[in-house]
């Protein structure tokens, strides 16, 4: 039987995972693989699988019983095999804790990062001392895809979603065997409880209008309901598939990406000074005073920056949109950061990988590790506290109503 020493840092652990691991989607993952180790270890001292009748069989199964193993993402329960004439022998609790670290590295490499059925297969030598058949450990692969895609089509239709943040990240993909870039589309929503939400990610072969149209159509199937806002950046396949999905719902241009558009297309000589302008023209208290500032900004720049002027003008309003909400809520919704914080866990695991294997690896991946992030933030503190929103929105709809019935009179 092979043997493996493997070595990982703790700074290499805190890179790649969040430093509260205490995480019921994580440990579900754990817990389900080793369970699944423990029979087929059982299987291979055995010599046969249960209710096999073999020749080769050198005992019977009698049942299991539960073990509580603590890890570094939270406690987990173990059934371990029981025999009828002797004993099960593992030597995976001896070897657990100072294989740790290790586990947990390559348990994510196993399950989410799509690696190839030998690679996972050598990954599970490494855990448990064990060198299994191609069969069991593509089983193995199998069964635990459904709590990623389980957690990844979940209904929405208990909670309404006044926010949502919506952005992608294109990846390398292998298919028939070539390497392609695909598009990882991402929506963030923020619930009338306050709390944030990983709504669900969708692969697509590209940012299309296209590909963005099928995300939110599946958003909506899924019954995603009371969108208020979207906040994304400007590309335009994106902008034009809000607009169709969600009419009536106010989009607000990430204001990241706004300044930066203009200031790209400013001449250098004037980027010092043209920066604070239009930093107070977007941290402007109301659309009035930001208007006020934008005409005046226009006037001293028109002639020294016209293509950084043009833009400014042409994307004030988009860019602005955040402005007749409750100030309390504007500075978290006025920019993608909350979802591109997100892109960039992935892109730090993305990394490592550089070319997914298939597609299937991809949505377990991202979807392993944002149903890490999504059950963090179920159990941590409000994001905001959306009870002036929800009072400002009952006032606004009793004044719309107000006007329609002095319309009709």
């Amino acid at each position: 039987m092979a043997q493996y020493q493997i070595t990982v840092n703790q700074e290499l652990l805190h890179q790649l995972f969040l430093s509260n691991n205490k995480d019921s989607g994580i440990a579900a993952l754990l817990e389900s693989v080793l369970n699944q180790i423990l029979q087929a270890q059982a299987t291979e001292q055995l010599q046969a699988g249960p209710y096999e009748r073999t020749d080769e069989r050198k005992g019977y199964r009698n049942g299991t019983y539960p073990h509580q193993l603590t890890t570094r993402v939270g406690t987990i329960t173990l059934r371990v095999p029981r025999f009828r004439n002797g004993q099960f022998s593992t030597e995976m609790f001896a070897r657990y804790q100072r294989s740790e670290q290790a586990l947990v590295l390559t348990l994510m490499e196993m399950v989410i990062n799509g690696v190839s059925t030998r690679k996972i297969s050598q990954i599970t030598e490494e855990l448990c001392g064990a060198e299994f058949s191609k069969s069991t450990v593509s089983d193995l692969c199998k069964k635990l895809d459904p709590l990623v895609i389980s957690w990844n089509n979940r209904d929405l239709r208990e909670m309404r979603y006044p926010f949502i943040l919506v952005d992608a990240l294109v990846l390398k993909v292998r298919e028939d065997g070539r390497v392609r870039s695909r598009g990882v589309m991402i929506a963030i929503g923020l619930n009338t409880e306050g709390y944030r939400e990983v709504l669900g990610i969708m692969l697509g072969d590209s940012e299309s209008e296209a590909s963005w149209s099928e995300f939110f159509s599946w958003l909506k199937n899924r019954n995603l309901r009371g969108v208020d806002l979207v906040v994304s950046d400007d590309h335009s396949g994106l902008v034009k598939a809000v607009r169709n999905h969600f009419q009536g719902v106010t989009w607000q241009r990430c204001q990241t990406h706004f300044m930066r558009n203009i200031m790209d297309s400013a001449p250098k000589s004037v980027k010092e000074e043209l920066y604070p302008r239009l930093r107070a023209i977007l941290d402007a208290p109301d659309i009035g005073s930001a208007r006020l500032l934008l005409n005046q900004t226009l006037e001293a720049f028109e002639k020294k920056a016209p293509r950084a002027m043009r833009v400014l003008e042409m994307g004030f309003d988009d860019a602005t949109a955040v402005l007749v909400l409750p100030e309390k809520y504007r500075l978290r919704l006025r920019t993608t950061n909350g979802v591109e914080r997100l892109i960039e866990e992935v892109r730090r695991r993305e990394r490592v990988i550089r070319i997914f294997p298939n597609r299937e690896s991809v949505v377990r991946l991202i979807g392993a590790l944002l149903m890490e992030i999504d059950d963090k933030w179920a159990a941590g503190k409000k994001y905001l506290d959306m009870a002036e929103y929800l009072q400002w929105q009952k006032e606004q709809k009793h004044d719309r109503h107000q006007n329609n019935v002095a319309y009709i009179r």
